[in-house]
C-alpha cells in the first residue's frame, strides 16, 4: 500500500495492483492534503480552505465531512477483499473500522490493526482529521530517501549515484500533486517537491560527468536547458559536457545563448558560476578535464611490445611530450585572445546599452520642455 503524490494523486494497492483514484477535484486535493500532512492533525478550517478557498459552501463543515466519509469509503482496509466494488473496477471493496464519519464511534483510528496498518486510515480528531499511514508511505518518502542515498555515493562512486538518482527520479509520473494544487497546503508542498526533483536532477548529471559520460548525456541537458532556461546549473553541465565531446564553440554558444536571454528578460548577467565556467572553457582549462579512474584509463599507454627498445621508446616519448607542450602553449595563446575578444564585446554591448539609456533620458527631458 503506497500513497502516491509524485504526479497525480493515487493509491497504489500493492496486494492486488490495483490503483485507487479520488473522483473529483476536491477529493484529490482532501486526500492530498492529508498525505503531505501525514501524522499530523489538519483542522477543518484549514481543510475548507484548502478545497474551496474564498469561497466555501454555507455550510463548508458539513461539506467536507462528507467529503471525508467518501474518502475513507475508497481506501482499502487492512484485509480488504481483492474483488473491487466499483463499477470501473478500481475501488477496494473493504475497510477497516466502517465508512465512519467524523464524531462516529472508531473514528479516533490510530495504529493497531492487522499486520501493524492503522484501524482506519483518516481519523477524526477534536478539531480536525489526520490520515495514519502506518507502513504504507509514500512515493515523495521514497523519492528522497533513494536521492539522499545519490547524493552520498557521488562522492565516491558516482556511476553508482547515477543509479540511485535515476531510481529516485523514475518515480515521478507527472508534476506533483498535478490537479490538486489550488490550496496553500498541497501548492507549498508542491513547490518544494519541484525543486528536490531539480536538484536530484543536478545532481545526477554532475555524477554522470564525472562518471565519464559526457558524450551520454548531452541530449538530455539541451532538453532541461530548454525546459528551464533560467536555471543556470543545467547551463553550466551541457557546457562541460559539449567541451569534454570536443565542441568547444557549441559550449561557448551556450553561454552566449543563455547569457543574452538573462540581460533580455531579467537585465542581469549570468552568475559568477556559469561565467567562470565561460574564461575555463577559452583558457582550456585543465580542471575541465575528465578526473577519476574513467580518465586515468582512457590515458593509460598501451604495453610494450615485443622485443621494443625501452630507450628508443623513452625517446619518441620525450619528442611527443615536446609537441603536445607546443599545442597546448598554442591552444593556450589562442584561448587568450578569445577570452579578451569575449571580454571586449561584453564592454561593447554594456556601451551600447549605456548609450541608449542616455539617449532616451536626453529625449524624455527635450519633449518635457
Amino acid at each position: 500500500m503506497q500513497f502516491r503524490i509524485l504526479g497525480p494523486v493515487e493509491i497504489q494497492d500493492e496486494r492486488t495492483g490495483l490503483r485507487i483514484l479520488p473522483t473529483g477535484a476536491k477529493q484529490r486535493a482532501l486526500l492530498g492534503a492529508l498525505v503531505v500532512k501525514a501524522g499530523r492533525e489538519v483542522s477543518v478550517h484549514r481543510l475548507i480552505d484548502e478545497l474551496w478557498g474564498d469561497d466555501p459552501p454555507a455550510n463548508a463543515a458539513n461539506a467536507l465531512q462528507a467529503h471525508v466519509a467518501r474518502l475513507r469509503r475508497r481506501l482499502p482496509g487492512p484485509h480488504a477483499p481483492h474483488a473491487p466494488d466499483g463499477p470501473d473496477g478500481r475501488e477496494g471493496a473493504g475497510r477497516w473500522g466502517g465508512a465512519g464519519s467524523p464524531g462516529s464511534p472508531g473514528g479516533a483510528g490510530g495504529a493497531g490493526g492487522p499486520g501493524g496498518l492503522p484501524r482506519e486510515w483518516i481519523a477524526t480528531r477534536s478539531l480536525g482529521y489526520v490520515l495514519h499511514l502506518g507502513p504504507a508511505g509514500t512515493d515523495a518518502q521514497r523519492f528522497h530517501a533513494l536521492a539522499a542515498q545519490g547524493r552520498q555515493a557521488a562522492a565516491h562512486d558516482p556511476a553508482r549515484a547515477v543509479e540511485l538518482l535515476r531510481e529516485s527520479l523514475s518515480l515521478w509520473r507527472g508534476p506533483a500533486l498535478e490537479g490538486s494544487t489550488h490550496g496553500d497546503i498541497c501548492a507549498a508542498e508542491a513547490a518544494q517537491l519541484e525543486e528536490h526533483r531539480i536538484t536530484a536532477l543536478e545532481t545526477m548529471y554532475d555524477a554522470s560527468l564525472r562518471a565519464g559520460r559526457h558524450g551520454e548525456v548531452t541530449g538530455e541537458l539541451e532538453e532541461l536547458t530548454t525546459d528551464h532556461p533560467m536555471r543556470e546549473r543545467f547551463h553550466d553541465l551541457l557546457m562541460v559536457a559539449l567541451y569534454r565531446c570536443g565542441r568547444q564553440a557549441e559550449a561557448l554558444n551556450i553561454y552566449d545563448r543563455v547569457r543574452r536571454r538573462l540581460v533580455r528578460e531579467l537585465g542581469v548577467e549570468p552568475g559568477p558560476a556559469l561565467r567562470g565556467r565561460m574564461e575555463a572553457i577559452l583558457r582550456q582549462d585543465p580542471v575541465l578535464a575528465l578526473s577519476g579512474p574513467p580518465a586515468r584509463a582512457r590515458l593509460r599507454p598501451l604495453p610494450d611490445s615485443p622485443g621494443q627498445d625501452h630507450g628508443q621508446g623513452q625517446g619518441q616519448g620525450q619528442g611527443q611530450g615536446e609537441a603536445e607542450a607546443t599545442v597546448l602553449s598554442l591552444g593556450s595563446e589562442i584561448a587568450s585572445l578569445h577570452h579578451r575578444i569575449e571580454g571586449l564585446r561584453l564592454q561593447q554591448e554594456q556601451l551600447v546599452r549605456r548609450f541608449e539609456q542616455l539617449t532616451a533620458t536626453a529625449g524624455d527631458r527635450v519633449a518635457g520642455l
